[in-house]
């Protein structure tokens, strides 16, 4: 069955031939956002830098920073989203035979697309700094690490630079029964065997009780303490490294959870800045009608 159009006069929809964005004030929004932003970072930056010193006990707890981070990082998004969809929404044009719900409607995605172009490109700024410091900061400790291990590898190799686990072994295999052997009368080659037991165990997790036994039996050599001594200060030392060990899995641990925290806050952020953008060019606009409409009104007065 089909549709029969009323005879008559009909009532004829009219379309708009012009769309119902207007980049101009989007860009506009997004370059304030932006240049606010980057300049509340800075400040931030300079803040947060007051507040840590290489001096022991002069800096601010990590507690502090992560909290104070967390608060300048929504105030930030705060202020930039605000002035950024406010911008947006006064410096529209008017839209004339539109409803008041679908004006409403069309600054608050003018604010959000404002908004979301702002944090496209603060992101690839930081994005940019980011990389340049992680690659600088990467070369460096990639030099530096790469001289430590030419530096253990030189301390601890043996004379014709065998693998360290394989060393660990063939240490193993020629150790005497009883003492240290060459190791008692021979400070490099008592250091570097203790070295390759104790690396050895770091990467293992643990010391057996025969490297124990044989470390203590060179320091006993070594130092003139007695065996029972000599066994305690391995034991002392050995529990130095794990706490070491567990030191820094800890600090891990809570990097982990700083960046985690961090995460949360600042997708949170970005949220509240989505909303505050919104809402402010939803306001922008609507006193941007009202002041249209005032001098509209002021004109026919005139006349």
């Amino acid at each position: 069955m089909s549709l029969s159009q009323p005879t008559g006069s009909a009532i004829i929809p009219v379309e708009a031939s012009n769309s119902a964005m207007s980049w101009g004030p989007i860009i506009a929004g997004a370059v304030a956002a932006t240049g606010v932003s980057l300049i509340l970072l800075l400040l931030g930056s300079g803040v947060g830098l007051t507040m840590v010193s290489p001096w022991s006990g002069e800096s601010s707890s990590a507690t502090t920073l992560g909290v104070t981070a967390a608060i300048w990082l929504v105030v930030v998004q705060w202020l930039s989203s605000a002035l950024g969809g406010y911008v947006t929404g006064r410096l529209r044009t008017k839209w004339v035979t539109v409803h008041t719900d679908e004006v409403f409607f069309r600054d608050t995605v003018h604010g959000f697309l404002s908004w979301a172009l702002a944090t496209v490109f603060v992101a690839g700024f930081l994005a940019s700094s980011l990389t340049s410091l992680a690659g600088a900061g990467a070369s460096v400790a990639g030099a530096a690490a790469t001289s430590a291990a030419a530096a253990g590898t030189a301390a601890i190799a043996s004379s014709n630079g065998s693998d360290l686990s394989t060393s660990y072994f063939t240490d193993a295999l020629l150790r005497p029964e009883q003492g240290g052997g060459r190791a008692e009368n021979d400070d490099a080659a008592a250091t570097a065997e203790v070295s390759r037991i104790l690396l050895q165990g770091a990467a293992s997790g643990q010391v057996p009780d025969g490297d124990k036994t044989y470390i203590a039996s060179i320091v006993s050599a070594r130092t003139g303490l007695s065996e029972a001594d000599a066994r305690a200060r391995v034991d002392t030392v050995l529990k130095q490294i794990d706490d070491a060990r567990v030191a820094g899995q800890q600090a891990a641990d809570t990097a982990r959870k700083a960046a985690a925290t961090t995460a949360m806050i600042g997708a949170i952020s970005l949220l509240v800045g989505a909303f505050v953008a919104s809402a402010a060019a939803a306001l922008g606009g609507r006193q941007r009608d009202e002041e249209e409409d005032l001098l509209t009104i002021e004109r026919r007065e005139a006349a």
